[in-house]
Formats: C-alpha cells, sequence, structure tokens
C-alpha cells in the first residue's frame, strides 16, 4: 500500500500562485469599473443602463475581503483610475492630458477609501456591507468638497430614470439614494467571501440585513409615488431654449460673428411662437457686452457688441444672454486692471437689468489658487490657453415676465448645494446655461444632464437648461423630462414650464444633513471596531486576538 507524499510547494510556484491571484483581482476591479460606467450615460448607451448600479461594486467589496491591507491601497489607485477612465472618457477631447488629472485623482481618494473598507471588513464579518455602505458614500459626499469638488461619479446619480426611486433625494439628497444602490453590491459582495458555494448560507445569515433593505427599498419607491407633485393647475412659463450648435470658443472674431448670425435668426425664428423670454447658452456671445460698450477698446469686437445691442434693442421680450463679462477694477494701490467673469446677462429693452457671475469654477480650466504654491503647474495651466476667470459673489435672482429665476451656469447645476442656495434666495425656477460642445461626445452632456436632473427632485423646482449643443431641455419638479431638443443639432426649443414653488423640502431646508450623519455614523462604527479590536488583542495577547473570528468556519486571509 502506498503512501501519498506531501509536496512541499516551491518559491516558483508561490509566485506564480501570487501572480494568478494579483491578476484575478485586477480582472474582477476592471469589471467592476467597467460596470460602474455603463451604469451611466456611455460609450455604449447614451441613457445608460441603471439597473447595472446595484451590482456594480461587488467586484469590488469581493476583492477588498481577498486582499492584504498594502494590496487594498494599490487596488484602490487602479479601481479609481480604470472607473473614471472608463466613465469620463471624454475628457480626452477636450484634451489628451486631462485623462491623466482627473482618474489620478480618484485613483488618490479610492487608495485611502479601499483600506476603511478593509477596516469594516475586518471589524464586522457578519454586518461589514452596512459599514462599508456608509463610508462609500461618505467618500462620495466628500469628493464634492473645495476646490477639486467634481460630482461626477456619484452612483445615485445612474439613477436618474428611476424617478419613484430618486424623489427620496427630497429628504436626503442624492446621498439617499446612494446608499440604497450601493447596499446590494457590498451584502452580495461580503455573502461571496467564501465563493459561489457558500453563497447561499451567507445570504441566509444576512437575511435580517436584506429585509431591512427591501423593506427601506420599498418605502422610497412607495415615498416616491406617493409624492410625486401635482403640476395641472401651476402656471407656464413659455420660454425659448436657442441653440445655436456652434463653439463660440473655436476661430476667434469670424466665430463670434457666425454664432451671433445663428443666434440672431433662430431667436426670430422662435419669436413667432410668442415665447416670454429667450435663452441663449453659456458663453453663447463672447466678447464682453459691458466692457466694450464702455472702453470700446477692439474696434472689430465692439462692432460685433454694437450688433447684438442693436438687436436687442429691437426685441420685446427679455433675453438672458451668457457672456465673458469684462469688468475694470481697481487694487489697493490705485493700480486699474481687468477682470473677466463667466456670466449670464438679463436683457430687456436693450438694456443690462442684472447680471449672475458665476460662483463655482471649473478647477483647472476656470481657476486655480494655486499660482504660487505651484508655480509650475499655473504657468503649464497658461500656456495651454486656460481661461482664468474670477469668482462672482452673489446668488443673483433675476426676474423677468413674472417668474424669479436662477441661472447656475456651466457644471453648476451639478452642485447640489449650489442650487440650494439659489432657491433658499427666492427662484422659482433654474436655468442652467451651459457649453459642452467641446466634448463632441453626447454621452458627456447625458451624463451633465442626468446628474442636473436631480436638482428638481431635491427642491421640487422645474429645471430649463439651455446648451450651445446639448442637452438642451425642460425638466419638471416630478424630474420627468418634458422636452428635449436633439444635441448637436442647429435649433431652438419652445417649452412652457411649470412654474411650481409650494412649499420647501427638506433638503431645501436642511442641506446635506444625512451625509453628515452618515460621515458621523462611518467615523464611530471605524473607531468602535477598532477600540474592540485593540481591546481584544490586549486581552488574549496572542496573534488569534487580531481581529473578530472568521464566520461560517472560513479562514481568513489578510
Amino acid at each position: 500500500m502506498r503512501t501519498a507524499r506531501t509536496v512541499a510547494p516551491t518559491p516558483a510556484r508561490l509566485g506564480q500562485a501570487a501572480l494568478k491571484r494579483v491578476a484575478a483581482d485586477l480582472a474582477l476591479l476592471l469589471l467592476s469599473a467597467i460596470l460602474f460606467a455603463l451604469s451611466f450615460p456611455s460609450f455604449l448607451s447614451t441613457w445608460g443602463w441603471f439597473p447595472l448600479a446595484f451590482v456594480a461594486l461587488v467586484p469590488v467589496f469581493v476583492v477588498v475581503h481577498r486582499a492584504g491591507w498594502g494590496a487594498s491601497c494599490l487596488y484602490g489607485a487602479f479601481f479609481g483610475f480604470a472607473s473614471y477612465a472608463l466613465y469620463n472618457y471624454w475628457l480626452g477631447t477636450f484634451h489628451p492630458l486631462t485623462l491623466f488629472i482627473v482618474p489620478p485623482i480618484y485613483s488618490v481618494y479610492l487608495l485611502a477609501v479601499f483600506p476603511l473598507l478593509k477596516a469594516a471588513d475586518t471589524f464586522y464579518p457578519r454586518h461589514a456591507a452596512l459599514l462599508q455602505t456608509l463610508i462609500w458614500v461618505g467618500y462620495e459626499f466628500v469628493k464634492v468638497q473645495g476646490f477639486l469638488g467634481y460630482a461626477y461619479g456619484i452612483v445615485g446619480f445612474s439613477q436618474y430614470l428611476f424617478l419613484p426611486l430618486i424623489r427620496i433625494a427630497s429628504l436626503t439628497g442624492v446621498w439617499g439614494v446612494s446608499a440604497l444602490v450601493v447596499f446590494p453590491s457590498a451584502l452580495l459582495g461580503n455573502a461571496l467571501k467564501n465563493g459561489w458555494r457558500g453563497l447561499g448560507e451567507a445570504l441566509r445569515s444576512r437575511r435580517w440585513l436584506a429585509l431591512g433593505y427591501a423593506g427601506l427599498f420599498a418605502g422610497a419607491v412607495i415615498f416616491g409615488l406617493a409624492t410625486r407633485t401635482d403640476l395641472e393647475e401651476a402656471r407656464r412659463w413659455r420660454v425659448a431654449l436657442v441653440q445655436q450648435n456652434v463653439d463660440p470658443w473655436r476661430g476667434g472674431f469670424r466665430a463670434y460673428e457666425k454664432s451671433l448670425e445663428i443666434l440672431t435668426r433662430l431667436s426670430r425664428q422662435a419669436l413667432q411662437q410668442e415665447p416670454e423670454i429667450v435663452i441663449w447658452s453659456e458663453t453663447s456671445f463672447v466678447p464682453a457686452i459691458d466692457w466694450h460698450t464702455r472702453y470700446r477698446t477692439d474696434r472689430q469686437m465692439y462692432s460685433l457688441v454694437r450688433s447684438l445691442r442693436d438687436f436687442l434693442d429691437s426685441q420685446e421680450v427679455p433675453y438672458v444672454v451668457g457672456n465673458d463679462d469684462g469688468q475694470l477694477v481697481r487694487d489697493e494701490s490705485g493700480r486699474e486692471y481687468r477682470v473677466d467673469y463667466n456670466a449670464a446677462i438679463l436683457f430687456e429693452n436693450g438694456e443690462i437689468v442684472d447680471t449672475y457671475r458665476k460662483l463655482h469654477l471649473v478647477p483647472f480650466t476656470e481657476h486655480f489658487p494655486y499660482r504660487r504654491l505651484l508655480p509650475g503647474v499655473y504657468e503649464w495651466l497658461r500656456n495651454a490657453d486656460t481661461h482664468f476667470w474670477e469668482k462672482g459673489d452673489e446668488h443673483t435672482v433675476f426676474e423677468a415676465a413674472g417668474v424669479r429665476f436662477s441661472t447656475p451656469i456651466c457644471f453648476e447645476d451639478t452642485f447640489a448645494y449650489l442650487c440650494r442656495e439659489f432657491v433658499r434666495a427666492g427662484a422659482q425656477v433654474l436655468v442652467n446655461m451651459t457649453n459642452d460642445s467641446w466634448s463632441n461626445s453626447v454621452a458627456c452632456e447625458m451624463q451633465h444632464m442626468s446628474i442636473a436632473l436631480f436638482r428638481t427632485v431635491e427642491s421640487k423646482r422645474s429645471l430649463v437648461r439651455s446648451t450651445n449643443g446639448g442637452i438642451t431641455c425642460v425638466i419638471d419638479p416630478n424630474g420627468r423630462i418634458s422636452a428635449m431638443l436633439e444635441p448637436f443639432t442647429e435649433g431652438y426649443l419652445i417649452a412652457d414650464v411649470p412654474v411650481f414653488d409650494e412649499g420647501e423640502t427638506l433638503y431645501i431646508r436642511w442641506g446635506d444633513w444625512f451625509a453628515i450623519l452618515v460621515l458621523i455614523l462611518a467615523g464611530a462604527g471605524l473607531a468602535w471596531g477598532l477600540a474592540r479590536t485593540v481591546g481584544r488583542r490586549a486581552r488574549g495577547g496572542g496573534p488569534g486576538a487580531a481581529g473578530p473570528p472568521a464566520e461560517d468556519g472560513a479562514e481568513r486571509q489578510d
């Protein structure tokens, strides 16, 4: 009778096994990055496949469990780069180097987030999904703050077509939606810790978590259906949104002249349908109207400004025009110099009534406050023909044709805090003015619009979007897209916008209370788990006391 011999693994075999394990982990993370990108409007579907978002992060949570602490950092960096390179692929159209700015930023963010997810998995083996969901939503909230604030990629935004679900944003902001979308991935990822064979038992051991989630999800949908706003009696504001489909920043004077010709021609056509107001897009007219009217430093530019003002003088309805608003200012030493603002200007009877100057500027491309700290980066941006603006300082509310409205410019409509302040200042309608035509991507424009849509359900206000090349549309207070112009086409959209301003939602009243609560709970959960683990180690003394016991009899491989 032969005796079986145990063959000790050689270093070469161990190395091969480790490489296979790393390759498998990277493949899982790449799969997760692809599912993440496809959940939103993407290169495969301009509307996106929003159900994918509920499982997109499953591979992430599986890998987080399998990886060691050091590997989790590297895997976070990989996932951050891969997911945003796939999701924001259109940034390469603006400038190829932008793909080496935005994805690396998220590599750094997620390099820090993955070890936190790992800590939750270590501290709470059976109930990690709860804490991991809080950590992920907390990360999403943190990433929209400050100079680098960027709302693209928040998982809740993928659900913009699932109107009954996203209406809970009137209570929690998008953060409540994100929590409901991320949790299934966290739950399934934790249930798959020990592979497919253990999935059934793992889910049974977490049945109360699953049932609790099902109840919350059903409650959110019922809330969304029950709180749908009746707009039958709402006043209708007839607007004309002009989409000239010419990027005015390309080509100098001739491009400005061509753009003005298209804008005035389309506006005259739109006026035949008797709108109450005509709205042009962001920087639809580039030469600074107020500056060239006052100073006339450039004869060609002044001639264009004069043509525009002659046209506006002849109009009987108000116009909102996106413009480079140049102003002469004086510093403390008495030196005078020009500053420029990305602005929206309200004209009536050819005269400037009021001006809104953009408050939240795009980092790197419109604003870089670290000139002294990083002079090399600043000079590189200047040499790349970056047009820096000054920040405005007022949440302007216009009034025209009996309607109070504010005009978040460009990606300002992706920031809930900013639109909340406009509503609190008295805006009945939000009017976004955008130029996304530089992207040459419908997916880019749809991603922008899908984020902006959340401003309607958060505030119960209509959103009007007047864009250069898309997405020009009207979204009612229920989040329904009621009218849309084909992107990258020359035309205009006439729409009757419901003006609804009854009451104040919890989100408008309390702001990001839910996200702040999530951050507090996530921090408390991690602190408690760490204290409990350290206490066990102190009491037990041996290596077996380093953390909670592995569940389901499985050997933990951390």
